[in-house]
């Protein structure tokens, strides 16, 4: 049976609707003496990174574990808070095609909402990527206090899109949220980059 024509959209957020150039962060480990892929290692270690992105600790002291533990590594605490500070002011990019598609679904009738695991600056990023105005719904783990790919958290979003689970397409980065989203009964495609817009387009009508 072929499935009905999705009616809203889910896009995840880092590593699909917003791009992190690894060259940016690269420079930034070089220049305070970091090993290379330090700093994703650390802010990525998920004992650290759960309690941030469900909203039990603030993105302030995410990043003041990130440095302690940096610090620990290195020996040189003043070098290690440096360093976060200058890898948090990098706030990466937006890819435009992506953006472009968000638009035109929208000008289509299409409810567009942003599913992301984030922490409490997530806001803040919206507006800094010029993003505030962009969505119909913003699903943030850490208000909604569940992560992706809870079916709980795709559960959250239909309603907040007000739409039922076979009329949502998820587009995500990771295959394990693809995967969960399936799970609670939408549509999902992985998006790899550019060249899937052609088809998330068709998959919309657009």
């Amino acid at each position: 049976m072929m499935r009905p024509k999705a009616l809203a959209l889910l896009v995840d957020l880092d590593g699909t609707l917003r791009r992190w150039d690894p060259e940016v962060i690269h420079g930034i480990e070089a220049a305070h003496d970091l090993k290379p892929g330090s700093l994703y290692g650390t802010a990525m270690d998920w004992s650290r990174l759960m309690p941030a992105i469900i909203g039990e600790i603030t993105h302030d002291e995410w990043a003041d574990l990130i440095a302690a533990d940096l610090a620990d590594q290195t020996g040189d605490p003043d070098r290690a808070r440096a360093a976060v500070k200058e890898w948090e002011n990098y706030r990466g990019s937006v890819e435009p095609g992506l953006l472009a598609l968000i638009r035109d679904a929208r000008g289509a009738g299409i409810k567009v909402g942003l599913a992301t695991n984030a922490t409490d600056l997530l806001d803040t990023d919206l507006r800094t990527l010029g993003l505030s105005d962009e969505f119909d719904a913003v699903i943030n783990s850490s208000v909604l206090h569940i992560p992706k790919p809870a079916p709980e958290y795709f559960g959250a979003a239909c309603i907040a899109l007000k739409t039922p689970p076979n009329r949502v397409l998820l587009i995500d980065d990771s295959a394990r949220f693809v995967y969960g989203a399936r799970a609670a009964g939408l549509s999902a495609h992985r998006w790899t980059g550019p060249s899937d817009l052609p088809y998330i387009r068709a998959a919309l009508g657009l």
